[in-house]
C-alpha cells in the first residue's frame, strides 16, 4: 500500500519482549481500522518475548510497514556492544536476551533498518522517525518542549526510547509570511508498550490521522499478571516488578 493512500497509521515503540502487551495492542489497533504501522525499535530485551514479538512483527505485511528502525537494545544487543547501559543488570539483560535469540529472530533484526532513525514523507508532509534523537539515534531522548533547530526541517518527529509519551506542537520562526512567519513541527512519542514508565502499567500506543492531522496517545490493558510468569531467573526481579506499576 502506498503509504499516501494511508489514513490512519499505528505507532509503537519500546515493545521490550512483552508478547501480551504487544497483542492488546495489535487488537486494540485493528478495532480502530488502522492501515499502516511506525515502528520505533527496541522490540527486543527486558522481557521474557522477544522471538515472539518478533514472530508477531514479521507477520505484519510489509505493503503495511512504513518505518522499521533499530532502537538501542537492537543495536547492543546485535553488536554485542553492551558498555553504555546505566546498569549491570541492563548488560546482563541485555547479554541475556542474545543468548535466546533464535537465527529468525538474529535474521529479521539484521533485515529492518539499523540506523535508528529514517527520513519519509507521507501526503506531503515530510517526517523523521528516530529511536531517541538526532542528537544520538539510540541513546538520548527527545524531551517533551524541546524544539532544537534541526528539527525545523521536519513537519512530523516521530520518537521513542523514553518510555512517556508525548504530542505537542512547537513553532519555529520563518520567512513564510502565508504562514504568518512560523513553522510548525509535531513531535510524538507512542510511549512503550511492553515498559512504560509514566506510572500507567498498561500498554501505550498513538493513532496518526493523516487526513484530518490528528494524533491520539491511546493505552490498552493486557494480563500483566501472566506476563510476569514467564520471567526466568537469569533477569534481574525489577524488570517484571517495574510493569505492574508503569516505572
Amino acid at each position: 500500500m502506498n503509504p499516501d493512500e494511508m489514513k490512519r497509521i499505528l505507532i509503537i515503540s519500546d515493545i521490550h519482549g512483552n508478547a501480551a502487551a504487544l497483542d492488546s495492542v495489535l487488537h486494540a489497533a485493528f478495532q480502530k481500522e488502522t492501515d499502516g504501522i511506525i515502528l520505533l525499535g527496541d522490540l527486543i530485551d527486558y522481557g521474557p518475548d522477544s522471538n515472539e514479538v518478533i514472530e508477531r512483527i514479521s507477520n505484519i505485511p510489509k505493503e503495511k510497514i512504513v518505518v522499521n528502525i533499530w532502537g538501542n537494545h537492537e543495536h547492543a544487543v546485535i553488536n554485542k556492544d553492551f558498555g553504555r547501559f546505566s546498569s549491570e543488570r541492563g548488560k546482563t539483560s541485555a547479554k541475556y536476551t542474545r543468548t535466546r535469540l533464535t537465527e529468525y529472530s538474529l535474521e529479521y533484526l539484521m533485515g529492518i533498518n539499523q540506523k535508528g532513525m529514517e527520513v519519509f514523507c507521507i501526503k506531503g508532509k515530510r517526517c523523521l522517525a528516530v529511536h531517541g534523537s538526532l542528537e544520538d539515534f539510540f541513546w538520548k531522548s527527545i524531551v517533551a518542549g524541546e524544539g532544537f533547530s534541526q528539527y525545523k526541517e521536519f513537519d512530523y518527529v516521530f520518537s521513542g526510547h523514553s518510555h512517556i509519551p508525548h504530542d505537542y506542537q512547537y513553532f519555529y520562526e520563518s520567512d513564510d509570511k502565508s504562514l504568518r512567519y512560523r513553522k510548525r513541527t509535531v513531535f510524538i512519542n507512542p510511549g512503550s508498550v511492553g515498559q512504560p514508565r509514566n506510572h500507567n502499567p498498561n500498554a501505550h500506543f498513538a493513532i496518526w490521522d493523516t487526513d484530518d492531522e490528528s494524533v491520539e496517545l491511546l493505552t490498552v490493558k493486557y494480563d500483566i499478571e501472566s506476563e510476569i510468569k514467564k520471567f526466568t531467573d537469569d533477569v534481574d526481579v525489577f524488570y517484571k516488578e517495574r510493569i505492574r506499576k508503569g516505572i
